[in-house]
């Protein structure tokens, strides 16, 4: 039984860890961490864990977050990169959902995040944790950076694309719209459900912090540097991300539905939707489960990928859960069987 501890435990990413584990058969939540919220009952924050968990949160501990196999941070950035080097030094295995570690570059990162990297030694040990991407590198991985939801939506989507070298690697455009609880779980104006409701609009146009971590992932799929022109939207909906992805073709006459066919075939929760499906967020609502298409609309040397995936599940908490089957040598889709939900 691998022995799991969660730093952060109250933010929707915490609460989703705390959902998926709790059907997991071979992993056990032993400790959960909140100083806002330190000696109140998990069920208590949270009622529909009620009957799953008899933990209270407690107040993050080296010494007691030590004693377990792996240690999930589901917390804001700057919190890890505090607390993982004390963590790897004792013995335990870290997966981080927050942004600490996704950027090799500290300058980089630190011109994105306003402050200097706490660990930048670590940043070329941690190993992104892209399943389909980095599978051999998770799995002997002390430190695994966990991807953002729009970097795993945009990079599954060009992939297949990318590595066969396909189209025009420095003129790639994702357009990506996202469910208010890509924001976090806290107080907003602009997450309000009367400003959302309704309504539809971009953010983040002129730089997102999500761009250096896709440019980075797709620069290492393509071997080469690439770059994207990227676009964010909030949609009024609490889950979900929908990317539609352009690219240039070099060359016509190639069968893309096959080419990613093949690509995904042997992977278990990427899903390439048949010829003329196209898909949506609410199929892969709760579901560790990436739905793409991908067509040439009229005939032109234009690639258009589709990408449904939910932001806290495979765009999060479900991929962490991912990463930790794979660096324990478990059945990769322990604890993430769960269907879409419909309606």
């Amino acid at each position: 039984m691998v022995k799991v501890g969660i730093v952060g435990g109250t933010g929707y990413t915490g609460v989703e860890l705390l959902r998926l584990l709790a059907t997991h058969d071979e992993a056990e939540v032993i400790v959960i961490t909140s100083r806002m919220e330190c000696g109140r009952r998990v069920d208590d924050l949270f009622p529909n864990l009620r009957g799953h968990y008899d933990l209270v949160f407690q107040v993050p501990d080296v010494a007691v977050l030590a004693a377990c196999d792996v240690v999930f941070f589901a917390t804001p950035h700057n919190v890890s990169m505090n607390l993982v080097p004390q963590l790897l030094a004792a013995g335990a295995r870290v997966v981080d959902l927050s942004a600490d570690y996704r950027i090799r570059d500290p300058d980089l990162w630190s011109r994105w995040y306003g402050e200097a990297h706490a660990s930048p030694e670590l940043l070329v040990e941690a190993v992104y944790g892209l399943p389909e991407l980095n599978r051999k590198q998770i799995a002997p991985a002390r430190l695994v950076a966990c991807p953002g939801c729009y970097p795993t939506s945009v990079q599954l989507g060009f992939m297949p694309l990318l590595v066969q070298g396909l189209v025009d690697n420095k003129h790639l455009i994702a357009s990506s719209a996202s469910g208010v609880s890509g924001a976090g779980r806290k107080a907003s104006i602009d997450n309000l459900l009367s400003e959302t409701a309704d309504s539809f609009k971009a953010y983040g146009v002129t730089g997102h912090r999500h761009l250096p971590e896709i440019e980075q992932g797709l620069s290492d799929i393509a071997a080469q540097q690439t770059q994207v022109t990227f676009v964010p939207h909030l949609l009024p909906i609490v889950r979900g991300i929908h990317s539609t992805l352009f690219a240039q073709l070099q060359d016509e006459g190639q069968d893309l539905q096959a080419l990613y066919e093949h690509c995904y075939a042997q992977e278990p929760f990427v899903d390439v939707l048949p010829a003329g499906n196209f898909p949506q967020t609410r199929a892969v609502k709760g579901a560790n489960r990436c739905q793409i298409s991908v067509v040439v609309p009229q005939d032109r040397r234009t690639a258009v990928v589709m990408v449904s995936i939910d932001n806290l599940v495979k765009g999060a908490s479900g991929q962490a859960v991912q990463n930790m089957n794979i660096m324990f040598g478990l059945n990769e889709e322990a604890g993430l069987r769960h269907i879409g939900l419909l309606p």
